[in-house]
């Protein structure tokens, strides 16, 4: 700790911080537009100018590291003058769009000139436009509105590893644009929005839609992988309007995936809202609308007529925790009618198994790590945020990488090893020529894909495995769906031939209308009972079609694989 003045108060700092991060530690705010936390130093824009002691004219704070009894001056008439001549620079060639910008009521741009800005413009000429590029169906770009921050470009270059952003030209020409005509080809690339301090990046499914100040906000988790990123989610009356990321340092930092901020939409369309009945004519049926009392008096018959009637709840690793634990609770009442299946298990993890070995964390990955292995795992989809932390460390700590099993496009410098199962369970047991890498290194990181769990069958635990091989290790097992560590808290087992034939009804509890749904439903001839969010093709077999709440309309607890319980919220709106 280092001591400092900041406009004539004495404060303690870490000594190897610059100005701005200095200021902002100790709780004074500097005004900046090109600076932000997650991005390398850029210093270009010229907002965070300030004066100290040990220089002769007013320096960017984001690039001037402090020293030992430095005095900072962030407020003086002349830091002022600087800081409104900038935003006078910055407006030059703005369009004054700001009633049609989708940005408007949250820009940074708006903000700064509102403090800082004159209320007159020294430029009496015509300004410059600049083409609009094509990032995609995700993101909307103006470019006239840039201020060349460059954000953009850092991003793509630093986190995302796409080279699209590049800054073209130079002086009054300057521009923002990509280097050939292509798509921004990214599984996070919707996070440049959120970055873009002004509307020349805003998402293209939002525009036009509504003002930030018209949305409610309600803190959730993202549930289209098992990271569990934090996330918030924007309402405009009962409607899901847009996801933004919620900043935690422990796991996603201020990223999300773009499954996480697109996939929204889908709860729209083909919702199902109403109870339907099927009734059965001479050669054909048809679905009429029903209330509860009739579905709970024609249950009754179905379920309490006959004292051995055998019924299967069949469900997905996407359940929530509280409906689990009923559904768990119900089987081991009535174990001899009802049963608890899963349609399909991706992992064979043995009941409690997390009491053995505490899981790893993704904080782990700012330990001296120097060896990084990818087992069976397409890291970018099945884990787009934990893809973007290990291609950070790769980029700025030298990190090696491995990957055994199927070559993938990796956006990060990975060797990759074709290896068969039997040959990574020799790998780990060090029966193979590459195990010298794996015993030599003090911390390494190992991540376990979803494909390597299905081919494992019985109590083998890889996990367990490694850890007793290399106790040091960091094993991070990435799941495919949302809530696959609660599954195995409970030990639910997938559904078998046996326990198919024996039942007399099967309950379709969210599950999606894929091919092995479809396979059963044409199978199994006794009742089916559809209890889902959407309506299908396949539902039209089920007797009964009941509707139930999407995770944006109900509070839940989630398990991701770190095995974080994290709970989600509900838009207060359905509760009127």
């Amino acid at each position: 700790m280092i001591p400092i003045k900041i406009n004539n108060s004495k404060f303690l700092v870490k000594s190897n911080l610059s100005i701005l991060e200095a200021c902002k530690y100790v709780g004074i705010t500097v005004p900046r537009f090109c600076y932000h936390e997650t991005l390398s130093v850029a210093g270009n824009c010229r907002m965070c100018l300030v004066e100290t002691s040990m220089d002769p004219k007013p320096v960017s704070s984001c690039t001037r590291p402090i020293m030992k009894d430095m005095e900072i001056f962030v407020d003086t008439p002349l830091v002022k003058k600087a800081r409104e001549n900038v935003v006078e620079t910055l407006l030059l060639n703005h369009p004054l769009d700001c009633p049609i910008c989708d940005q408007g009521g949250e820009c940074d741009l708006q903000d700064q000139t509102k403090v800082f800005g004159s209320d007159y413009s020294r430029f009496f000429f015509n300004k410059r436009g600049v083409e609009d590029k094509n990032c995609g169906p995700l993101i909307k770009t103006i470019m006239t509105r840039c201020i060349h921050c460059t954000r953009c470009v850092r991003f793509g270059t630093e986190i995302a590893g796409v080279d699209f952003f590049g800054t073209l030209n130079r002086g009054t020409s300057t521009e923002i644009g990509s280097y050939s005509s292509k798509f921004f080809d990214s599984e996070i690339s919707g996070n440049v929005i959120d970055l873009c301090p002004v509307g020349a990046l805003t998402s293209k499914p939002y525009a036009f839609k509504a003002r930030p100040w018209e949305l409610k906000i309600n803190e959730s988790i993202d549930l289209t992988d098992s990271t569990g990123s934090n996330i918030y989610v924007n309402f405009k009356e009962t409607e899901v309007m847009r996801i933004l990321p919620k900043n935690n340092s422990e796991i996603n930092e201020t990223l999300i995936s773009d499954k996480a901020r697109f996939s929204y939409d889908s709860i729209k369309n083909q919702r199902l809202q109403k109870l339907f009945e099927k009734h059965n004519l001479s050669n054909s049926f048809t679905f009429k609308l029903s209330n509860w009392p009739k579905v709970f008096k024609n249950l009754d018959k179905l379920l309490f007529t006959n004292p051995n009637v055998k019924v299967t709840f069949l469900i997905n690793e996407e359940l929530d925790l509280e409906s689990l634990t009923i559904l768990n609770d119900i089987q081991n009442k009535l174990s001899n009618n009802v049963r608890v299946k899963l349609i399909e298990r991706s992992s064979n993890i043995p009941n409690n198994a997390f009491l053995s070995w505490s899981n790893d964390k993704l904080v782990d990955l700012k330990k001296n790590v120097q060896y990084c292995f990818l087992i069976s795992s397409n890291i970018r989809l099945e884990g787009a945020i934990l893809n973007a932390k290990i291609r950070n460390k790769v980029v700025s700590d030298t990190l090696n990488t491995f990957s055994m099993g199927q070559n993938f496009n990796s956006n990060f410098s990975l060797n990759f090893i074709n290896l068969n199962l039997n040959n990574v369970l020799n790998f780990f047991e060090s029966k193979s020529n590459i195990s010298k890498l794996l015993v030599s290194t003090n911390k390494p990181l190992i991540v376990l894909g979803e494909t390597l769990n299905k081919r494992l069958f019985g109590n083998f635990n890889l996990t367990s495995l490694i850890k007793k091989i290399i106790p040091s290790a960091i094993v991070l097992d990435v799941k495919k769906h949302s809530n696959t560590e609660s599954m195995q808290l409970v030990n639910i087992k997938a559904l078998d031939s046996n326990t198919f034939q024996n039942s007399d009804i099967l309950i379709n509890l969210n599950l999606d209308d894929d091919a092995k749904i479809r396979k059963i439903f044409s199978k199994f001839n006794g009742s089916l009972i559809w209890l889902n969010t959407h309506g299908s093709k396949i539902a039209t077999k089920a007797d009964v079609l009941i509707p139930t709440l999407t995770p944006f309309e109900e509070e839940n607890t989630y398990l991701n694989f770190e095995q974080r319980a994290q709970k989600n919220f509900k838009n207060l709106a359905w509760c009127r």
